[in-house]
């Protein structure tokens, strides 16, 4: 079967095509530069190009029978906050018409948990409204986005399913959605010297190839129009530097860092960039979200999909090992 990737060569992307091509499938990738392509395979075929050129997306997906969007804008930080909506919503309102003209049979759209917002008592599910507005422009168009494909599934009749990584972790291309390996390297180099707010913060966190696999079950079993979360083990960030002590067996000190003091020095970077065009590390919106609690159920995955995945104290060890070895 041909299949058309968006996202690649992307942290989630990556591991996705890698599964797909060992079930013997023909990936069609698109990619801004091909060259610089890691996967190589005889049944992968790369198309220069991104997702918001339609002749690209229109050549790369002729001839496929599903698509997987993964491509997204997901840092932090945006000098031109309108690209998230170009990137995040309007490019994919592209993809989802040449996909009905091209009559794809079905859509795995990679949503994010963060469009479900905090939880408040008990892990939140894909049935839970969210409780106050989003915190960012990326959960914002990702929640447009979200609301573009049920709208495509009632007007349109097409198969679109939704999935929702939350915190994302595991070996893999370095980027701004696997910041947690990267914080595992600078614990383990004595770098890392913070833990956010008094530390009860709880978030959930999910193996990157638990998530893919996540996603072709998401193609295989889904339903059209539904979300599925694809989490993992919800831990307090206290918790979580326990394992990464446990994990490392260095047992450096680290220094809970107030909210406030947080939000000033986000502040701070903020008009740093402003004066010297140094992109900050974090914004304020983005540093208010360690004040809550993000607690997910994957219980409807696991029930409808199948979907499984493997405990943090696990998982962050088998990274670790890559880490050391490489």
């Amino acid at each position: 079967m041909k299949i058309f990737v968006t996202g690649a060569t992307g942290y989630i992307g990556s591991y996705v095509t890698e599964l797909l091509l060992a079930e013997g499938h023909t990936v069609h990738a698109l990619c801004r530069e091909p060259t610089r392509v890691s996967i190589t395979h005889p049944n992968l075929k790369l198309f220069r190009g991104d997702i918001t050129h339609q002749a690209a997306l229109q050549e790369a997906m002729e001839g496929c029978s599903q698509v997987y969007h993964l491509a997204a804008y997901a840092k932090s930080w945006a000098k031109d906050p309108a690209i998230y909506y170009r990137v995040n919503v309007d490019a994919v309102e592209q993809i989802l018409n040449i996909a009905q003209e091209q009559q794809v049979e079905k859509i795995v759209f990679t949503s994010t948990a963060a469009v479900l917002g905090p939880s408040y008592g008990t892990p939140l599910t894909e049935k839970d409204s969210r409780k106050g507005e989003a915190q960012n422009e990326y959960e914002d168009s990702k929640a447009q986005a979200e609301a573009l494909c049920r709208r495509y599934v009632q007007e349109k009749n097409m198969n679109i399913v939704m999935v929702n990584p939350p915190r994302i972790y595991g070996p893999g291309v370095e980027q701004e959605s696997n910041s947690i390996t990267k914080l595992l390297k600078q614990y383990d180099e004595g770098k890392w010297k913070i833990i956010p707010g008094n530390g009860e913060g709880i978030g959930s966190y999910v193996h990157v190839e638990d998530v893919a696999r996540g996603h072709l079950l998401a193609m295989k079993h889904g339903k059209p129009g539904e979300r599925y979360i694809l989490s993992g083990e919800n831990l307090s960030y206290n918790e979580f530097f326990r394992i990464i002590r446990k994990t490392t067996g260095k047992n450096y000190r680290l220094y809970k860092i107030p909210l406030p003091f947080m939000l000033l020095a986000g502040h701070m970077m903020v008009l740093r960039e402003k004066l010297t065009g140094i992109p900050p590390l974090l914004t304020p919106k983005w540093i208010r979200k360690y004040n809550e609690h993000y607690a997910l159920s994957s219980a409807k995955a696991e029930e409808e999909l199948g979907y499984k995945f493997r405990k943090f104290e696990e998982g962050l060890k088998e990274t670790y090992d890559i880490i050391k070895k490489n």
